[in-house]
């Protein structure tokens, strides 16, 4: 581990941090609340506190302890300090790929700004760790002290954003007209704001969390007197996260559907942007969803099942890993979500994925099951994939099925048909009618559905299992989550790890990751794994930069006890903290070896 954070460079990884606030939250809401709204210190900044349900805030500070349990709240309100660069090497190199990234960066503004931070080092640099110098880091830098009235006779004039679009905006983004929720009277094109977070607040019923305005809202200032005098002015102190200048009016900003409402040019935190960057050459990806794909161990020639695949990223991963060398199935139960793997695949000039829609808890069917449209896969049954593209190519030339068939065509436009037409069929044909083309056939794709595939059809399967996500950065909100909620994600999950099972060959490989902090979802789906299937063995990952699991028990106060990792265990899978000094998201990998299974 010492040794994986000197390859990191932690030197340049490493950003500013502060003391995490003692207060609770609600002393801290009431203490906001009495001081004086007028107080630049204290009202124009960045500090936001996490607000987690009690009982929820309870079991993670068993779980890590109160002092690194606040450090890892802490961090979770900052995005990393850099973004990580995932090179496509079927197309280009990690070198060409940094001479074109320092070279964008010389030619834009924000680029600039990324040079000017620290003039002893470039901010671009290949990733140090073995197996992963097709890694670039481009490094930011905050947070950043911003004087928001700067040259103002008063208070900036203020912009009010939803919190998505903040988390965004923090990432590098910038601030798109339908993230705005308010705004300051008479905000002209051209006008400089300060740019601010709505964030959810406790209703009246116990779990109900909603923000307290309806998009159009007015944010009223009193600019003869200097003060805020609205009565939100509370829950936007310490959420102020740039200054810049607008693109549009106010009434602009509530009349079009898109666009770039405030060019934020002065930020808390300082991130590029990678939107229509080099794409099919460069994917911007999370250091520990890398290292989950090198865990995972991929041949050239075999065949792998990504069961919960989009929106691709793993996926294309694996395959370059594998040098574009054998089966990749990529499934989903999201239509959609197919389409954007079909898609990403494409961009990157990938063939050997091929996508399914396919439910993860249904993954698995017995061979007197299979119907007679199955698909073979280098000659062999490996399931029932349907009505998918024959090629990237197909999904990548914008045409629909319907344009290539003239009988599919005809079905679509027909409103009303035989004894063989359902109602249901009618319907749909009817709103395809009204409303026209949907994004399928806009994209000129088609997901396949599968019915499942054989057991012991593949030789390794990756199960990045849907979570609670309370490892992803920068969060602002966390309070719908409660004990039972994260608990019912663990049986989710472990139902998905029943259908994975079944479907890896004896000596395969299964990965199992997460993007959580959350136990229940990670050493106890481990735990459970272990118990009920004892032909599974944690096996060794490479690279292995994560920390250890957490090992032990937890009691809950209703009597419900979970088990997690026991001794000797814990260095067995990879654990990201978002407060450590790789400075990730929070992550979790767990990789199992396969025995016979009699």
């Amino acid at each position: 581990m010492k040794k994986a954070r000197v390859l990191l460079k932690p030197s340049l990884l490493s950003r500013a941090t502060t003391v995490f606030s003692s207060l609770s939250p609600s002393r801290l809401l009431s203490h906001q609340m009495e001081t004086n709204p007028s107080s630049d210190s204290s009202r124009y900044c960045y500090d936001p506190v996490l607000r987690w349900d009690p009982q929820v805030e309870d079991y993670f500070n068993k779980a890590y302890g109160p002092d690194h349990f606040s450090r890892i709240s802490k961090a979770l309100t900052r995005p990393s300090s850099y973004s990580c660069i995932r090179v496509n090497t079927v197309k280009t190199t990690s070198d060409a790929v940094i001479e074109k990234l320092t070279k964008i960066l010389n030619e834009s503004e924000d680029g600039l700004k990324l040079l000017q931070s620290d003039g002893s080092s470039s901010p671009i640099s290949k990733c140090q760790i073995p197996g992963l110098e097709y890694v670039v880091f481009v490094h930011g830098s905050g947070p950043h002290r911003i004087e928001y009235g700067s040259g103002l006779e008063g208070p900036p004039k203020e912009v009010l954003v939803s919190r998505k679009c903040a988390e965004a905006v923090l990432r590098g983004a910038q601030v798109y007209v339908p993230g705005v929720l308010a705004c300051t009277a008479h905000v002209e094109k051209g006008d400089a704001v300060a740019v601010c977070v709505a964030m959810e607040q406790p209703g009246d019923d116990e779990g109900d969390w909603s923000v307290n305005m309806t998009r159009g809202t007015t944010l009223q200032v009193d600019m003869c007197r200097s003060v805020i005098v609205d009565p939100f002015y509370c829950e936007r102190r310490g959420l102020y996260i740039g200054m810049g200048t607008t693109r549009l009016s106010r009434a602009g900003m509530f009349r079009v559907p898109h666009g770039v409402a405030v060019d934020l040019s002065n930020r808390v935190f300082r991130l590029p942007s990678f939107h229509n960057v080099l794409e099919g050459e460069i994917f911007l990806q999370n250091l520990p969803s890398i290292v989950a794909a090198h865990a995972l161990d991929p041949q050239k020639g075999e065949r792998i099942l990504d069961m919960c695949a989009a929106p691709g990223g793993k996926t294309t991963a694996i395959a370059i890993l594998m040098n574009d060398e054998g089966v990749i199935v990529a499934a989903d139960r999201s239509h959609n979500k197919v389409l954007d793997v079909q898609k990403l695949s494409a961009e990157m000039g990938l063939r050997c994925i091929t996508t399914c829609k396919l439910d993860a808890l249904k993954s698995v069917c017995l061979p007197n099951a299979l119907s007679d449209s199955t698909t073979l896969v280098n000659g062999e049954n490996i399931g029932s994939v349907t009505n998918h593209l024959s090629s990237n190519e197909e999904m990548a030339s914008g045409r629909s099925e319907a344009e290539k068939s003239p009988e599919v065509n005809a079905s679509t436009e027909q409103p009303s048909g035989g004894d063989d037409v359902s109602e249901a069929e009618i319907r749909k044909n009817k709103g395809r009618l009204k409303n026209g083309r949907g994004r399928t056939q806009s994209q000129g794709g088609r997901a396949g559905k599968s019915q499942g595939f054989p057991p012991n059809s593949f030789d390794r399967v990756l199960l990045d299992a849907p979570c609670s996500a309370l490892g992803l950065r920068p969060r602002l909100f966390a309070g719908l989550e409660s004990v039972i909620s994260l608990r019912n994600h663990g049986r989710y999950q472990r139902k998905m790890l029943d259908q994975a099972v079944q479907l890896v060959r004896i000596g395969g490989i299964l990965v199992y990751s997460t993007c959580t902090i959350n136990p229940s979802e990670n050493e106890a789906v481990v735990r459970y794994a272990l118990d009920k299937y004892k032909f599974l063995s944690l096996a060794p990952q490479h690279p292995r930069i994560g920390g250890p699991g957490l090992v032990g028990r937890c009691e809950f106060p209703d009597g419900y006890v979970e088990e997690w990792l026991k001794p000797g265990e814990e260095e067995m899978v990879q654990k990201f903290d978002p407060s450590s000094e790789l400075d990730t998201i929070g992550f979790f990998i767990a990789k199992f070896s396969v025995g016979p299974k009699d």
